[in-house]
């Protein structure tokens, strides 16, 4: 598993972006954050192209996105080629996304999940392998 991830959020995910850099940081993982960097307004499609945009140039393999609800995150950061975002509520949900979606960027909303279950999500979507096989063969389909 590679060790490298780059992480963003806008002010509705600030909260949960800094508990989570903090925790992957303490997991030995080298974390880029490409903000925001404390909690006044901004405009969530910024920082979900800044990542979604990395991870689509293959400059790193996973990323993390966190607004207030991720709704906007992921519709912004799926815009981008080969990139798939997943908005996660729970352990199943992340699961899935990495089991069957390979999924790239993990996204969650940081007003509608609590911080204890957001860290069960990112450690399920960090440990989690992608199965390949039939999955792999949907996902190509993705990309019209």
């Amino acid at each position: 598993m590679e060790k490298r991830i780059i992480i963003g959020s806008d002010h509705g995910g600030f909260s949960l972006k800094t508990a989570f850099k903090n925790r992957l940081i303490e997991n030995g993982f080298q974390v880029e954050d490409v903000g925001c960097f404390d909690e006044k307004s901004i405009h969530y499609p910024t920082i979900a192209k800044e990542v979604a945009g990395r991870i689509s140039a293959g400059e790193s393999e996973k990323g993390i996105l966190i607004c207030g609800t991720g709704i906007g995150m992921s519709i912004a950061a799926n815009r981008f080629r080969n990139v798939r975002a997943t908005l996660c509520h729970d352990h199943f949900t992340a699961k899935m996304a990495r089991e069957h979606n390979n999924s790239n960027i993990l996204v969650l909303g940081g007003r509608v999940i609590g911080e204890e279950i957001a860290f069960e999500i990112l450690e399920t979507w960090l440990s989690t392998e992608f199965a390949g096989g039939r999955h792999l063969e949907r996902i190509s389909m993705f990309d019209l």
